[in-house]
């Protein structure tokens, strides 16, 4: 087997791999709450993380998975798609004809629907401390 095939198999492996951190990472965004519970530590690594969703969706921000992914599957010899991971996988597999302004808006939705889960979380905490005073 050539040296070149081993590398690019390499590569490709390694290309996979993040493309399934990636796609942890969107189930973490998107179901993080139920996960976080009472926990303080992974109620502020979810909030950040729906933060990042939002950039990342609205602002031209490269994601840094995506970067790594595109690079990983360029040395395995493999095409990297254009755009961002979020668009591409929905739109190829899931929601094929379904305009990508219209995936992005429902991914801010789905962000800003858990920070507003957060915001009123709080706030319930803190009448229920009002009113034990």
């Amino acid at each position: 087997m050539p040296a070149v095939a081993v590398v690019g198999g390499f590569y490709s492996v390694l290309a996979t791999l993040v493309l399934f951190v990636h796609a942890l990472f969107l189930v973490w965004v998107v179901f993080g709450a139920l996960l976080a519970g009472s926990r303080p530590i992974l109620r502020r690594l979810h909030i950040a993380s729906l933060i990042w969703g939002v950039l990342t969706e609205l602002l031209p921000w490269p994601c840094p998975l995506t970067l790594l992914e595109n690079w990983l599957e360029q040395r395995a010899g493999i095409e990297p798609y254009q755009g961002g991971f979020l668009l591409h996988y929905l739109d190829k597999f899931v929601y094929p004809d379904i305009p990508a302004s219209v995936l992005t808006i429902a991914a801010v939705i789905v962000c800003l629907l858990n920070l507003a889960f957060y915001a009123r979380l709080k706030w319930r905490r803190s009448r229920a401390v009002e009113v034990r005073r």
